[in-house]
C-alpha cells in the first residue's frame, strides 16, 4: 500500500522538504535500529512538514518531537517508526489509533494497513488532521471526535490498537476491543513511562516492555 504516496509528487518539495533531507532522516532511523523496509519507505515519502505549523516546517525531518498546539506533540520520527514496526509484526488489517493529534501517525498507518480508525478528544486538532488526510487522498482513514480512553466500541474488534498518549493505567475498554491474536501498543506511566506491547492469546494478555519513553498524558473529556 506504500505506492499510494507516489501519487503525490507535489508534496516532495524543495529545500527543507527535499528528498535529500528525507533520506538523511531515514539514514538516522536505520542507525537507530529500524529495520522494516515498508515503514522506512513510508516515512521517506510522507510529507511530515505538512503535519506541523509552517513556522516549524524546517524542523519537520529532525529526530525530535514537535508541538502541535493545545499541549500536544507530534512524536519524533523514531518513535513513530518503532511503534509502527511493532504493530506490523502482527500483520493487522484493522487498526485503532488513540490520539489522532496532527494526523501523522494515522497517515503512516494508512499506507501500511487496510483500514485505520483514529479518535481524538480535541476537536480543533481533529479538524486540522482531517484536512491533511483529505489533502493526501488517504481514503482508508476513519476519524472520530471522542474520548480515547473509551476506545471505539462501535467499530471493534481491532487487530491492533496503537495509543499515542500515556495513561497511568490502561483503560479496560482497550483490552476488550482487541481481537483475539491482536496487539495493543501503548506507553504507560506518569513521571516514568514504559512503551509496552500486549498480545492477546486465548483471551489472555501477554505483556512485553519495549523501552522507556516520554509521551503527553492520556486525558479524558470531549474538549
Amino acid at each position: 500500500m506504500v505506492e499510494r504516496l507516489q501519487l503525490n509528487p507535489q508534496f516532495r518539495g524543495i529545500g527543507f522538504t527535499s528528498q535529500r533531507t528525507r533520506n538523511r532522516m531515514i539514514e538516522r532511523l536505520v542507525e537507530q535500529g529500524i529495520k522494516n523496509k515498508a515503514v522506512l519507505d513510508v516515512l521517506r515519502n510522507l510529507p511530515r512538514h505538512l503535519f506541523v505549523d509552517e513556522a516549524l516546517s524546517h524542523h519537520a525531518y529532525e529526530d525530535t518531537a514537535l508541538p502541535i498546539g493545545l499541549g500536544q506533540t507530534l512524536s519524533q520520527p523514531y518513535i513513530v517508526a518503532r511503534m509502527t514496526e511493532l504493530l506490523l509484526e502482527k500483520s493487522p488489517k484493522k487498526v485503532l489509533e488513540i490520539g489522532t493529534g496532527s494526523g501523522y501517525q494515522c497517515a503512516v498507518l494508512s499506507c501500511l494497513v487496510a483500514n485505520v480508525w483514529s479518535v481524538e478528544r480535541l476537536d480543533s486538532l481533529l479538524e486540522k488532521a482531517r484536512q491533511r488526510i483529505k489533502t493526501l487522498n488517504l481514503n482508508n482513514v476513519h476519524l472520530y471526535h471522542t474520548d480515547g480512553s473509551f476506545g471505539l466500541a462501535s467499530a471493534a474488534p481491532f487487530n491492533a490498537i496503537l495509543v499515542t498518549a500515556a495513561p497511568k493505567e490502561i483503560p479496560a475498554s482497550l483490552f476488550d476491543q482487541l481481537a483475539e491474536g491482536g496487539r495493543l501498543i501503548i506507553p504507560v506511566g506518569d513521571e516514568q513511562q514504559m512503551l509496552s506491547i500486549f498480545d492477546k492469546q486465548d483471551g489472555k494478555l501477554m505483556q512485553t516492555d519495549i523501552q522507556p519513553v516520554r509521551f503527553v498524558p492520556l486525558l479524558s473529556g470531549a474538549n
